[in-house]
């Protein structure tokens, strides 16, 4: 609750904020109100209704409050009464220090219609604080021989408060010599001041104590009082004087700071105070007050800081001697510095070429001079750069030296060289300075791109969106700036008959590929193509590199059923003998589908049958057979629903409707098991073999010729029971058949079809399927040994 509050609070603020910057000249004044300082909270100020003209249920249904200015709430309003009261014990030292007088300015905000109050409250001062001196003990020296009526000021008390509760007046403990006046400084202050009344005898009182007392204009008044020491002061009637005019001094300039420089004596023969001497500089100059300093008691001079030779090498000082009655001598002070080899040598860079470009020999680099300000030998230098750079360091005129490369430099082989650039002084010790400088070399493009990788093989699953990012390639150039600024192309496809304008493209930029159409991997498994890789350079350097794409096959092929035919004439109807044994093959669902791999692999399942147990299907081949013995008790027709699905994710599936009759008086099943497949076979009289090698089952075309030749099938095995002629089943040499045992055929099947001579082979036409891996010959062979073997266009196989 107190932080809505105060939220609310702060909110309303900022609108009387925006509210008071919109009605300038629209408020009234109050007040003003005064109240002293110190008052407890509560205290009672005035009654704002009643200033107002409010009565009291329209002061709070107005919503009257109080705005102060700053953090600090200082008063507070009774709505209920009107009352103004004090929120907090006021410090008016506090609040307003020295003004005066001290006013505190607040708002009365009417909410309800919306109205403000100028108002100000002024807080009264008390003497609450005692005047205080800041020394404890004054100590003035004061000669014998002072004339009466000589002022001496002294300093004054300060009392927080103001007005008349501040210092009004001074006065001293009773004495025969002095007496204070008191005196008005600006800003009302006051301060006292000591006058002679009569003469000093130092013999007869050496030293006078005196009260000086400050009182302010409290009632009753407050005060403070401080101790005055007089020293009454010798007569001087002699001044020091040195043992010689002139010193002379060397120091070296590597002496630290508070190192000794000399001591001076002077001698004064008067006693007591008067023969007290005070050394201390004459008139220095603002470099020597910097650089000396004096003990004023010993006379020892010393180091304010470290001199230097370079800088100053000598100072004239006058040293003063002082007693204690004022009088003074004087002596000159010759310092001399002496040079050490403190400055290491400075190496100045007049002219520096860089980056300079590659393949260019004999090329001044920088031209630099080289200076100590020490003497003698301190100055004297030898240069150097480091062993194993291609550079070489030539003097020139007088200190000036140039850097110069010795052979032709090469950007790729190295882009940057940190030369430094080492002098030495011949002094001692021995310092030296080094001084670095970078040097670029620019390129010429004097390399073509170069890519990652020969050559790149990329993966892509079809039915891709278009515009699909595929794959990147990526190459580099050793060179830089422009001339490693790549633009990445497409080069003409070798196979002009490869639409590759219509499959990819290239960032000029990134290398990034992308496809443009979706792709078929029944239609287009691979391609391949180059791309180039061509830099910004003059003239321009290229490479290329050979791209090959692998389009990944998707589940995107239902199975497809080529036996049995549910779209034909008329339904196949597999014969089953009641005499069957358990396990009897009934027939066999053969299904393909258009994709590779695991999208491939077919399964098989029984949804649902006439008679639940009679029949299974094998998961892996299709085969459909008996599940139990049959009995006259059984359905002769059965309807058998099998379900054929794909591997793929998601799976794809396709469903075929069996139809099976039970017979009586077969000695033989209709399709036997494949140890007896062989020698029926032998025992037709005609067998025709199809092989049919499947590559691609994406057109439909094929789809319409394995359809055609299921129809036939399904006609020729009822031609065949009436002829009395079986099927075999099994492997047969040469043929290409299902070796894995799943029942999942791919790329290339092979099915065979008995025919009977009464069936009328005419009847018998094939559409030739147009495969790439078809054998022609094998094709020729059986056309060959079968001459009624022809399609509907009359085409022999």
């Amino acid at each position: 609750m107190e932080i809505g509050w105060m939220r609310n609070r702060r909110q309303r603020q900022v609108l009387v904020f925006f509210v008071l910057l919109s009605m300038s000249g629209v408020c009234a004044d109050l007040g003003p109100y005064s109240v002293m300082e110190e008052t407890e909270r509560g205290f009672f100020v005035g009654n704002l209704g009643k200033d107002l003209g409010l009565g009291l249920t329209e002061m709070s249904s107005r919503g009257a409050r109080i705005i102060s200015q700053g953090h600090k709430e200082h008063l507070q309003l009774k709505v209920q009464t009107g009352d103004l009261l004090i929120n907090e014990k006021l410090d008016r030292e506090e609040l307003c220090g020295s003004t005066e007088p001290c006013v505190l300015h607040f708002q009365v905000l009417m909410e309800n219609p919306l109205e403000i109050f100028q108002a100000e409250l002024r807080v009264e001062d008390i003497n609450d604080h005692s005047p205080v001196f800041t020394e404890r003990e004054m100590i003035l020296k004061i000669p014998e021989n002072s004339p009466l009526g000589m002022a001496f000021p002294l300093s004054n008390a300060l009392d927080l408060d103001v007005g008349s509760n501040s210092v009004q007046n001074y006065k001293i403990s009773p004495n025969p010599h002095f007496q204070v006046l008191t005196h008005n400084r600006s800003a009302g202050r006051k301060y006292p001041e000591l006058v002679l009344d009569k003469e000093l005898d130092r013999e007869e009182e050496p030293e006078i104590a005196l009260t000086l007392t400050a009182l302010d204009g409290g009632s009753p008044p407050r005060y403070g009082t401080t101790l005055v020491r007089i020293e009454v002061v010798d007569i001087n009637d002699n001044a020091p004087e040195f043992g010689q005019p002139l010193y002379q001094v060397h120091i070296p300039e590597n002496s630290n700071a508070g190192s000794l420089v000399v001591t001076l004596s002077a001698r004064d023969i008067d006693s007591g105070a008067n023969g007290k001497i005070v050394y201390s500089l004459f008139q220095p100059s603002e470099d020597i007050s910097k650089t000396l300093e004096v003990n004023p008691m010993t006379g020892e001079i010393r180091l304010r800081k470290q001199v230097d030779f370079e800088t100053v090498r000598s100072y004239e000082v006058f040293i003063k001697a002082t007693d204690g009655g004022g009088l003074s001598g004087k002596c000159t002070l010759l310092l001399q510095v002496v040079d050490v080899n403190d400055n290491a040598p400075e190496v100045t860079v007049s002219a520096l070429t860089s980056p300079i470009p590659e393949n260019s020999p004999e090329t001044v680099v920088a031209v630099f001079s080289v200076s100590d300000p020490d003497s003698g030998d301190n100055g004297k230098t030898i240069s150097t750069i480091q062993d194993g750079l291609p550079f070489l360091l030539k003097p020139s005129v007088k200190n000036f030296y140039t850097l110069v490369t010795k052979r032709a430099l090469d950007r790729e082989e190295r882009a940057q060289y940190n030369i430094t650039i080492t002098v030495t002084d011949m002094g001692t010790p021995r310092l030296k300075t080094q001084h670095n400088i970078t040097l670029l070399v620019s390129d010429v493009n004097d390399n073509a791109p170069a890519f990652t990788q020969t050559s790149y093989t990329l993966f892509l699953r079809e039915n891709n969106s278009p515009a699909l990012h595929i794959g990147s390639v990526s190459a580099t150039d050793r060179d830089a700036g422009a001339n490693a600024q790549l633009t990445y192309s497409l080069l003409p496809p070798r196979d002009p008959q490869l639409p590759l304008a219509s499959l990819v493209s290239i960032n000029a930029d990134n290398g990034h590929l992308f496809a443009l159409r979706a792709l078929d991997f029944e239609a287009l498994q691979a391609f391949e193509f180059r791309v180039g890789a061509t830099d910004r350079g003059s003239p321009a350097l290229s490479s290329q590199a050979l791209v090959r794409v692998q389009v990944l096959d998707a589940n995107d092929n239902a199975p497809f059923v080529l036996y049995p035919l549910q779209n034909g004439s008329a339904p196949c109807t597999e014969l089953v003998p009641r005499a069957a044994e358990p396990g009897y093959l009934v027939s066999k669902v053969v299904a393909v589908d258009a994709d590779s791999g695991q999208n491939a692999w077919l399964s098989f399942q029984l949804l649902k049958a006439t008679e639940p147990g009679l029949f299974g299907v094998w998961a892996h081949n299709g085969e459909v057979r008996t599940a139990r013995l049959l009995s006259e008790r059984d359905a002769a027709k059965h309807r058998l629903l099998v379900l054929v699905k794909d591997n793929g994710e998601p799976a794809l599936s396709a469903s075929v409707t069996l139809h099976v009759l039970l017979v009586d008086g077969f000695s033989q099943p209709y399709l036997p098991l494949p140890e007896a497949a062989a020698d029926q076979a032998q025992a037709d009289p005609l067998t025709v073999y199809l092989v049919i090698a499947l590559a691609s089952v994406s057109s439909l075309f094929l789809f319409s010729v394995l359809a055609f030749i299921a129809v036939r099938l399904c006609r020729r095995s009822r031609a065949a029971w009436v002829g009395g002629c079986s099927v075999p089943e099994g492997h047969f040499p040469g043929h290409l058949v299902d070796v894995t045992g799943t029942g999942t055929l791919s790329q290339s099947y092979q099915y065979e079809v008995c025919l009977t001579g009464g069936s009328g082979t005419s009847e018998f036409k094939f559409l030739k399927p147009i495969l790439p891996n078809i054998q022609e010959q094998g094709l020729e062979r059986n056309s060959e040994e079968n001459p009624n073997f022809r399609n509907s266009f009359g085409f022999n196989f």
